[in-house]
């Protein structure tokens, strides 16, 4: 799958009192990108939870902090699926500003029944278009 992105423009709320964006908002900008790239693919996740009663889930996350993001700037948060397994993806992200990146990620997001939080096989027609080859 070709790489998705999606932008963000930094405001106060993402800051802290020095004008930096607060390290944990970085996550949030990827776990946005992450539910437009569903989106993308043509999920809602609010009638994946009604109709299966399954949703995704972070169950890991490492992030490598290059370079800090300031009030105002013009971010792009990018993903990449690296790997998909019977229950779960892995995701490569990175935030850049320009040619610069800020924040390198690997995310592993595994599929779940939300009632038990179980791990359970991603539906094999659920992502048709990025994994044509599954």
């Amino acid at each position: 799958m070709s790489s998705f992105s999606w932008p963000v423009r930094i405001y106060w709320e993402d800051t802290d009192a020095g004008g930096v964006v607060y390290h944990a908002n970085y996550v949030r900008f990827m776990e946005r990108a992450r539910s437009e790239w569903l989106r993308a693919q043509g999920i809602d996740q609010i009638r994946l939870r009604e109709t299966t009663g399954l949703g995704f889930v972070v169950r890991g996350m490492e992030l490598d902090f290059h370079r800090p993001a300031r009030l105002d700037d013009e971010l792009l948060v990018t993903l990449a699926v690296k790997e998909r397994r019977s229950a779960s993806m892995l995701f490569g992200q990175e935030i850049v500003r320009g040619d610069t990146t800020l924040v390198r990620a690997t995310v592993r997001v595994a599929c779940v029944d939300l009632d038990s939080m179980r791990p359970v096989q991603i539906p094999p027609d659920l992502f048709p278009t990025a994994f044509p080859n599954t």
